[in-house]
């Protein structure tokens, strides 16, 4: 619970009752490794706040194929934010990739927070706007390099997750095939 509240407070200020309140309205789930928490063609209606563990977002292109958008680790909000927001169904999945444990924030737990809390907008719209952010700055760079750049950049912006997540995973994730990641780090050794 401490990790999620000094989340929040990097973003804005919230005094003890208002801390007490948010307490009050999470609830503490887990998730076992390769289990979904979240469908394509459903709505989300729901933002966690992972405490442990590693999701990833996926989706299937139009020939069938698994694409890893990115993932997702501790102490990082996560949800489909416009399919949230819209009520529409999303065309992601999201799985966990190792187990899992996350705080659930229900939409009406949101809209409570919302209407009792006077900063909570002002501090979820500056977390969506860092997530926005972070997700444009880890794909764009991808763009132009070549796929032994794509795999050191991924080193060293996530140290932590290059041992955490299948091969299949992270190779999808760099766009790349398994076998040309195997031998990419065969060949950095």
């Amino acid at each position: 619970m401490e990790a999620l509240i000094n989340y929040l407070l990097q973003f804005g200020n919230l005094n003890t009752t208002q801390i007490d309140l948010i307490k009050s309205k999470v609830v503490l789930t887990q998730i076992k490794k390769d289990e979904y928490f979240h469908e394509a063609g459903k709505i989300p209606r729901e933002i966690i706040f992972i405490t442990e563990g590693i999701m990833r977002i996926c989706y299937y292109n139009n020939k069938g194929d698994e694409i890893t958008k990115y993932f997702m680790d501790e102490n990082h909000f996560l949800a489909d934010i416009i399919s949230y927001n819209q009520e529409i169904p999303s065309t992601e999945y999201v799985q966990a990739v190792t187990d899992c444990s996350y705080f659930v924030l229900s939409k009406s737990a949101m809209r409570d927070l919302s209407m009792t809390i006077i900063e909570w907008d002002n501090i979820i719209a500056k977390i969506t706007a860092k997530g926005l952010a972070d997700k444009v700055n880890k794909i764009s760079p991808m763009m132009t390099e070549d796929a032994k750049e794509r795999y050191l950049s991924f080193l060293e912006k996530f140290p932590t997750l290059a041992n955490r997540v299948p091969l299949s995973y992270l190779a999808s994730y760099l766009g790349i095939t398994q076998s040309s990641l195997s031998r990419i780090r065969r060949n950095i050794r």
